[in-house]
C-alpha cells in the first residue's frame, strides 16, 4: 500500500503526487529532458563565487581548475547513478532508499535529507537577497534594510510558489531560467573579461597536498553531493523504458556543465584581484556585481536572482518530499509551505543577524557533507548491486522484502559520520582523529571521503542482502 498523500494526475495545477509511485499514465519525457532542471538549478552565478572560495584553500590556478572540474563532474556523476533508481522505482529518492535502509530505518535518511535541502534553500534565498542589496547600493538606490526586506519577500514567494505547485511548474520554470541566465551569464563574461590579469593568476603559488584535497572535497560537497539525496525526484517521471545510460549522462552533463564553466571563470577573476576575492568572500554573488558596468547591473541582478531561485525551487520541492518521508502526515504542497516558513526564518537570520557569509557557508557544507557522503556511499553501492526494478508496493510495507530496519546500513552512516567528523575541523570539537596532524591536515576535509568509502565498501561487501530481496 502507498502513502496516504497519494494522488491522481496533477495536470497544470498543483501537483498532488507525493511519496506514491508515479502511475504509468503520467510517466513522460526522455532522458534529455533532465538537462533542464539540472542545468537551471546550477547555472547560478554563485558558481563564480566558488572560484574565490576555492582559492581560499591556498592553491594555484591550475590546481584549482583541475580539482574543481573533477570534483564537480564526479559528484554529479553520483547524482546520475542515483537518478537511475527513479526510473526503476517511480518514487522519490527518500522512498527508494528504503530498499537500502528499511522502510522505518530510512527515516534517518529522510531527516538528514530534509535538513540538507532546507539548509541549501535557505542559503540560496539569503544569497539572492544579498545580491539584490549590493546591486541597489551600486546603483545608488539604497540597498539597506528596506531593500532587503522587499527582496526577501519577493524571492520567498517565488520559491514557495514553485514548491507548492510542484513538478510541472518547476520543469517549465527551469527551461526559462536556463535560457535567460545562460545568455546573460555569457554577456557578463564578455563585459568583465578585461578585469582578468593572467599574469597575476599565473603567479598564484601552488598549494600543499592537503590544500588540494581540501579544495577537491569542498567542490564535491558544494555541488553534486548537495543534490544526491534528491537525484531521483525528477527522473521518477520518466517512462520505465527510458535509457539508463541516457539518464546518467543527462543528469551529469546538465548538472556539471554550468558549474565547470562558472568555476574556471570565477578562479580567473578572483585570482586577478585580491579586492574582488575579498568582496566575494564577504558578499558572495553580490561582490561580483562590483566589476560589472552600471548599465548591466539590472541584467546582472536578474541572472543572479533567477539562478538562485532555480536552485532553491528544486530544493524546496525535495525538502517537502523528505519531510513526508520522515513521517509528516500532510499533503505535499503543505509540506512545501512548512519548509518555506523555516527557510524564511533561516534567511532572515543570515541576512540581518549573521556577521559573515563564507565561513558559516563552508562549515555547513562540510559538516553535513560528511553524513550525506556516508549515505551516498550506501545508496550508490545498493543501486550498483541491483539487477531488477524495485517492488514498488513493498517500499511502503515494513513487513515486505525490504524489511523494517537495516541496522547494517544505518550503522555504516553512523560510523561513517563519526569517523568523518573526526577528520574535519569545521567546529572546535571535531578533528578528534587527526591528533598532531590537525594543523596541517585539518582543512583537507578527509572526513567526507572517508565517510563515502565506509558507506560504499560496507554495502558492496554484502551483496547477498540485495540478491535475496530480488529473489536471486
Amino acid at each position: 500500500m502507498t502513502n496516504s498523500t497519494d494522488a491522481a494526475p496533477s495536470g497544470l495545477g498543483v501537483e498532488l503526487n507525493a511519496l506514491n509511485p508515479i502511475p504509468e499514465s503520467e510517466r513522460k519525457g526522455r532522458p534529455a529532458t533532465l538537462f533542464w532542471p539540472w542545468f537551471g538549478a546550477n547555472v547560478s552565478v554563485l558558481g563564480l563565487s566558488y572560484g574565490a572560495f576555492l582559492l581560499g584553500f591556498g592553491v594555484s590556478f591550475w590546481q584549482a581548475t583541475v580539482v574543481g572540474i573533477i570534483g564537480i563532474v564526479v559528484s554529479f556523476l553520483f547524482c546520475g547513478f542515483i537518478s537511475l533508481a527513479g526510473k526503476r522505482g517511480s518514487a522519490p529518492t527518500m522512498v527508494l532508499s528504503r530498499a537500502a535502509f528499511g522502510v522505518d530505518g530510512n527515516r534517518l535518511s529522510a531527516v538528514l535529507s530534509w535538513v540538507l535541502t532546507v539548509g541549501w534553500e535557505t542559503i540560496l534565498v539569503a544569497t539572492a537577497v544579498f545580491s539584490t542589496s549590493e546591486v541597489f547600493k551600486l546603483l545608488g538606490w539604497g540597498g539597506g534594510t528596506g531593500t532587503q526586506v522587499v527582496a526577501l519577500i519577493v524571492v520567498v514567494l517565488l520559491v514557495v510558489a514553485a514548491g507548492v505547485y510542484g513538478f510541472d511548474l518547476i520543469m517549465r520554470l527551469q527551461v526559462w531560467i536556463t535560457v535567460i541566465t545562460g545568455v546573460l551569464t555569457v554577456v557578463y563574461f564578455v563585459l568583465v573579461l578585461p578585469h582578468i590579469d593572467f599574469g597575476a593568476v599565473a603567479a598564484l603559488p601552488a598549494g600543499s597536498a592537503a590544500a588540494v584535497i581540501g579544495g577537491f572535497v569542498f567542490m564535491m560537497t558544494g555541488f553534486g553531493l548537495g543534490w544526491v539525496n534528491a537525484a531521483a525526484d525528477y527522473s521518477r517521471y520518466l517512462p520505465r523504458k527510458a535509457s539508463g545510460p541516457g539518464i546518467v549522462f543527462w543528469t551529469t552533463f546538465g548538472g556539471a556543465l554550468a558549474p565547470v564553466v562558472l568555476l574556471v571563470f570565477g578562479v580567473l577573476l578572483a585570482g586577478s584581484s585580491p579586492k574582488l576575492n575579498e568582496a566575494v568572500g564577504a558578499y558572495s554573488v553580490g561582490g561580483l556585481a562590483t566589476i560589472a558596468p552600471t548599465w548591466f547591473l539590472i541584467p546582472f541582478l536578474i541572472v543572479a536572482a533567477l539562478g538562485l531561485i532555480g536552485g532553491a525551487a528544486l530544493d524546496i520541492y525535495s525538502s517537502g518530499l523528505a519531510l513526508l518521508a520522515v513521517g509528516a502526515r500532510m499533503p505535499r504542497y503543505a509540506a512545501a509551505l512548512v519548509d518555506g516558513v523555516i527557510m524564511t526564518l533561516g534567511a532572515i537570520y543570515i541576512v540581518f543577524f549573521a556577521q559573515d557569509f563564507s565561513g558559516p557557508f563552508q562549515n555547513f557544507l562540510i559538516t553535513l557533507g560528511v553524513p550525506i557522503a556516508a549515505w551516498a556511499g550506501v545508496m550508490l553501492a545498493d543501486i550498483l548491486l541491483r539487477r531488477r526494478d524495485y517492488a514498488q508496493d513493498e517500499l511502503y510495507e515494513p513487513r515486505g522484502r525490504y524489511g523494517r530496519v537495516n541496522w547494517v546500513a544505518i550503522g555504516l552512516v553512523v560510523v561513517g559520520t563519526a569517523v568523518g567528523w573526526g577528520l574535519v575541523v569545521t567546529f572546535p570539537w571535531m578533528g578528534y582523529l587527526l591528533g598532531g596532524a590537525k594543523a596541517n591536515w585539518g582543512g583537507a576535509n578527509l572526513g567526507v571521503l572517508a565517510a563515502l568509502v565506509i558507506g560504499f565498501v560496507g554495502t558492496i561487501a554484502n551483496p547477498r542482502r540485495v540478491a535475496t530481496q530480488e529473489g536471486r
